[in-house]
């Protein structure tokens, strides 16, 4: 699972407009960010096995972020920190968005997702059936997506910034599909470039709000 986390995302945003886009994004990714981080400084571990079908990463060693109390952890923390900033269910909605993403990963990685840290690992492996998972990763995006266009029309925003966003996360799926991983651990440069993708990713999300405020402005 890569940009089909964005989609909860967007579902938040559609629910809860008052939740900067830019937030959301790096809430449905937030895990990701913190096992990136990890990678980097040699907390957690995994390597790359050409030999798999769909997704190559082994993930070995991550109870800091993927696992359940981890992931609740993060979710829990996030929402607290938001909520400095932000109203109540906006803040909640970033709790959710951010543990959308164990709840995603549960289906489709392999069983690599710890119960408790040590415990029992979990995972239905979609990543074994690669064109099942890349149709639920892009069923996703184009549901919520829709969902999150819908509000914006709703509340008279434009739509183009929503619809150029989603097609931005579409071909950044191509590009990673078609750049796969060299053979081995993952070093401190996979994850450097991984976390840089996932700030990217949030600082093209928060451009759509920008537009959005202009809109109302000139309304």
């Amino acid at each position: 699972m890569f940009v089909g986390h964005y989609a909860a995302a967007m579902a938040a945003k559609a629910i809860e407009p008052k939740a900067p886009m830019w937030t959301l994004a790096a809430a449905a990714q937030l895990v990701d960010i913190g096992w990136s981080a990890f990678i980097i400084t040699g907390i957690e571990h995994a390597s790359v096995d050409s030999a798999l079908p769909g997704s190559t990463l082994v993930l070995e060693y991550m109870p800091w972020t993927h696992s359940l109390p981890a992931a609740l952890a993060w979710s829990v923390g996030a929402a607290l920190l938001v909520r400095l900033f932000l109203p109540l269910w906006a803040s909640v909605a970033v709790g959710l968005t951010v543990f959308s993403h164990w709840l995603l990963d549960l289906l489709v990685h392999r069983p690599d997702l710890a119960l408790w840290p040590g415990g029992e690992r979990v995972g239905f492996a979609l990543w074994d059936y690669p064109v099942i998972e890349q149709a639920v990763e892009i069923g996703l995006i184009a549901v919520c997506g829709a969902a999150w266009v819908a509000s914006r029309k709703t509340l008279g925003r434009f739509a183009w910034p929503a619809i150029g966003f989603i097609g931005f996360l579409v071909a950044l799926q191509i590009v990673a599909m078609l750049s796969p991983q060299p053979e081995g651990p993952l070093g401190a440069r996979s994850g450097a470039t991984i976390l840089a993708i996932y700030l990217v990713v949030a600082v093209v999300a928060a451009l759509t709000d920008i537009r959005g405020k202009a809109r109302r402005a000139t309304a």
